[in-house]
């Protein structure tokens, strides 16, 4: 299956090229992230209806449509021909696959602008402001026109040799700024800059979870904020090991309320909510059993110790004990996510196992 039903764009990934700058590396292939770059981009735009990659055949994390140019190796132009070729849309995404930073809203915001400006395509900008043509949504019928007129220009009367701006240039285009989406991997220098920006605070959790979805073939949005909130009152008011604990134990319980068809009839993201949400309130009950055991008046009588032997800490239940409101204030609080730098600007080094 390589097709969403109902979908209203596909999308043609662009893969091949020499990547003369890696040394003739596979470039789609290299990792970041622990993902390769065509897994992340093919992440990107998983809302296609059918996504066409140009590229010699591979192992992907998700389906698609695999497709080569006349001539192989005949550019950028011809690629585009054959992958649009294999598309039914109206609007069609066409990126290449190096561009570890983009994500499915920046595609989203490309097919709006397109659909909003009523223009033949919607290219994403560079820092520089320069067009990034293959970091855009089109509409198919005004790629096969100019293309149609292009045909018979090229090496052997085709498209092989002809730069894809000779087409671009030939429609109406909006522009949508991203310079972070927009950088690409050209260079191994580009590739550590990568690998070591997802590590930073702002966006390490991010990353790994959607590494993790990708790993694991789960295609679920849930509220991350809620499950971290939910593992730190488990650890603050039960204990720490109860934090891993109580979330695995979440996400068992959607699982099995969505295929009873419960809790998670209306999505599996509306099953992890309210099992969090029930667990939330459960670990509110048992914190304030706490706070009254610890508290002389406010609970029951505290019973004698089963075993005289044992130390203070284990057996009275007349030990203050730290409130999760206190542990809180306690624990070191999470920094805010800071804005991503520019691709451009240098991060944080890389360690060198992260080099590439």
């Amino acid at each position: 299956m390589t097709a969403n039903e109902g979908a209203s764009y596909d999308a043609v990934v662009l893969a091949g090229g020499g990547a003369a700058r890696l040394g003739g590396a596979d470039k789609p292939g290299v990792r970041v992230g622990g993902r390769t770059l065509l897994d992340r981009v093919l992440t990107a735009c998983s809302g296609a209806g059918t996504t066409v990659v140009v590229a010699a055949p591979r192992p992907t994390a998700r389906p698609v449509v695999w497709a080569r140019e006349e001539p192989p190796g005949g550019g950028p132009l011809a690629a585009l021909d054959a992958g649009l070729r294999r598309t039914a849309a109206e609007r069609v995404v066409v990126l290449s696959a190096d561009l570890p930073f983009l994500a499915e809203p920046t595609v989203r915001r490309l097919l709006g602008a397109l659909r909003e400006s009523g223009a033949d395509g919607a290219v994403l900008t560079d820092p520089e402001g320069r067009d990034q043509p293959l970091v855009a949504a089109y509409r198919s019928a005004s790629l096969r026109r100019g293309i149609a007129e292009l045909v018979g220009t090229g090496e052997g009367g085709g498209l092989g040799g002809l730069p894809l701006r000779r087409l671009v240039s030939r429609l109406g285009l909006t522009r949508v700024a991203d310079p972070v989406a927009a950088f690409d991997c050209d260079t191994w220098d580009d590739i550590a800059t990568a690998r070591a920006r997802i590590r930073e605070h702002g966006h390490v959790l991010d990353e790994w979870i959607s590494a993790v979805k990708d790993e694991l073939d789960i295609d679920l949005d849930v509220d991350t904020g809620m499950l971290l909130d939910l593992a730190r009152d488990a650890a603050h008011g039960v204990a720490r090991p109860a934090a891993p604990l109580t979330t695995f134990l979440v996400g068992y319980a959607a699982a099995q309320a969505a295929a009873r068809g419960g809790a998670g009839a209306t999505g599996g993201a509306e099953a992890v909510a309210d099992a969090s949400r029930r667990a939330a309130a459960l670990a509110a009950r048992w914190a304030e059993e706490a706070r009254q055991g610890a508290t002389p008046g406010t609970g029951a009588a505290p019973t004698t110790p089963a075993n005289p032997q044992a130390s203070p800490s284990q057996t009275s239940p007349s030990q203050p004990q730290a409130s999760p409101s206190q542990s809180q204030a306690a624990a070191p609080t999470s920094q805010a996510p800071h804005a991503p730098h520019a691709p451009n600007t240098p991060p944080s080094p890389a360690s060198p196992s992260d080099a590439g």
